[in-house]
C-alpha cells in the first residue's frame, strides 16, 4: 500500500485546482451564497472534462480510475467551495449503482458518464445508517411501493435519478426513482453550495425494471454499506480541503497583519496555533488517503479506515473553523471577506454521513470495544 501520491495523481490534483480556479473563483461562489444558481455553467464544464465519469468503467464511458483519484477531486471540491452535483453523483450515486445495480449498472453508469446526475437517499431519524431505515418497501405485482421520508439528501431536490434505501417484508432493498416522482422539501442549510433537502415518498411506484436489489438478497447490506464508506470518505476529503484552505489562508494573514509593529504571525502564542491547525490537518488528510487506499484495494479495515477518517475530518474543522476565524479577526466576521463560505463548507461536511461522535461509536463497535465494556 503506497502512501504517496503518484506523479499522475499529483498531475490530476494540480490540474483540477487550476481548471477549477478558473470556473469557480470566489465571484461564483459568492453568488451562490446570494441566491444565484451558478450550477449549471459548472456542471456543464465538469462533464465536458469527463468528472462524473472518473472512476466509471472505461466500458461504460468512463475514464477508469480509481477511488484515491476521486478523493483527490472530492478534496479540490471542498478547497474551492465549488456548488455543483459532482460530489453526489460520483461519490455517492455511483457506488451505490455499481454496488446494488447488478447486470443493469452498466447502462445506468453510461448515463452518468453523459451528465445525468443522481443521489443516495438513505438517512432516516438523524442518522445514515442502514438500521434506521424504516421507509417501506411494498410489493405491488411485478413492481414495488415506497412509503416514507428520508432526511438530508445531497441534491435531493435537483437530482436527475435518486437511489433510495427501503425495506421490505425480508429486509433492506434499493430501488431507483426519478427525482421527480419523490415530494422534496429543501431545507434552510448553512452552506447553500451542499443543497439538501428531505424527500417523501408517498406511495411512489417503481417498476421491477428499476430495483437494484430486491429486498432480502444476500448481498444488500454489504452493498449498501461498501458505498457508504465510499461516500462518507469523499464527504471527509471535501471537508479537509476546506480546512486546508482555511489554514493556509490564515497563515497569509497573519503574515500580513501588523500590530505593534510586527506581523501577528511573528508572536509565538499564534505560532503554536497555527502549528495545531497544521497538525490537525496533515492528520485529517492522511486519515482520509489510507481510508481512500483501503477501500481502492478492497481490503478488510476498510470500514475502520472510513471511520477513522470521518471522526478525524470532524475533528480538524472543529480546531480550524475556531482558530481560523479567530485569527482574522474582525473581519472574519465580515459577509464581504471570503473566508466564510470555507468555514461553512467545513461545517457542513462535518453533519453530512455523521459526525466524529457517530463514527467514533462506529469504530468502538467495529473493533469490538463496546463489548469488552459491557463485560
Amino acid at each position: 500500500m503506497d502512501l504517496e501520491l503518484s506523479d499522475d495523481e499529483m498531475a490530476l490534483r494540480d490540474n483540477v485546482r487550476t481548471v477549477l480556479g478558473g470556473i469557480c473563483p470566489a465571484a461564483v461562489v459568492r453568488e451562490a451564497h446570494e441566491g444565484g444558481d451558478p450550477r449549471s455553467a459548472i456542471w456543464s464544464r465538469m462533464v465536458d472534462l469527463g468528472w462524473p465519469a472518473l472512476t466509471i468503467p472505461e466500458e461504460h464511458g468512463g475514464l477508469g480510475l480509481g477511488f484515491v483519484e476521486q478523493v483527490l477531486v472530492a478534496e479540490e471540491l471542498g478547497r474551492a467551495v465549488v456548488p455543483s452535483p459532482l460530489l453526489a453523483t460520483a461519490t455517492q450515486f455511483t457506488p451505490a449503482v455499481r454496488e446494488l445495480g447488478g447486470s443493469g449498472a452498466g447502462r445506468l453508469l453510461e448515463r452518468v458518464a453523459a451528465g445525468q446526475t443522481g443521489t443516495l437517499a438513505v438517512a432516516e431519524g438523524g442518522r445514515w445508517s442502514p438500521a434506521e431505515v424504516v421507509t417501506s418497501a411494498r410489493q405491488d405485482g411485478d413492481g414495488w411501493i415506497l412509503e416514507g421520508c428520508k432526511e438530508a439528501v445531497v441534491d435531493g431536490a435537483t437530482a436527475h435519478q435518486i437511489v433510495v434505501i427501503a425495506r421490505g417484508a425480508e429486509g433492506l432493498g434499493a430501488f431507483l426513482v426519478d427525482g421527480s416522482d419523490a415530494r422534496a422539501e429543501r431545507r434552510s442549510v448553512l452552506d447553500p453550495t451542499t443543497p439538501i433537502a428531505d424527500l417523501h415518498f408517498d406511495g411512489v411506484a417503481v417498476p421491477a425494471d428499476r430495483v437494484l436489489a430486491r429486498p432480502g438478497h444476500d448481498a444488500v447490506e454489504e452493498g449498501i454499506r461498501r458505498c457508504l464508506e465510499e461516500a462518507t470518505v469523499a464527504v471527509a476529503a471535501m471537508t479537509v480541503g476546506a480546512c486546508r484552505r482555511v489554514f493556509e489562508e490564515t497563515v497569509e494573514y497573519t503574515k500580513a497583519r501588523v500590530q505593534y509593529d510586527r506581523p501577528i504571525g511573528s508572536f509565538q502564542a499564534l505560532k503554536h496555533r497555527m502549528a495545531d491547525m497544521y497538525l490537525s490537518v496533515e492528520r485529517a488528510a492522511a486519515l482520509v488517503y489510507y481510508a481512500a487506499l483501503t477501500i481502492s484495494e478492497d481490503v478488510p479495515e476498510r470500514s475502520i479506515a472510513a471511520a477513522a477518517a470521518k471522526a478525524a475530518a470532524g475533528d480538524c474543522q472543529l480546531l480550524v473553523v475556531a482558530d481560523g476565524l479567530q485569527m482574522h479577526g474582525g473581519i472574519g466576521y465580515t459577509w464581504e471577506h471570503g473566508l466564510h463560505f470555507l468555514l461553512k463548507r467545513a461545517k457542513a461536511g462535518d453533519v453530512l454521513f455523521g459526525n466524529g461522535t457517530t463514527h467514533r461509536a462506529a469504530m468502538s463497535s467495529l473493533l469490538g470495544l463496546d463489548q469488552q465494556a459491557v463485560a
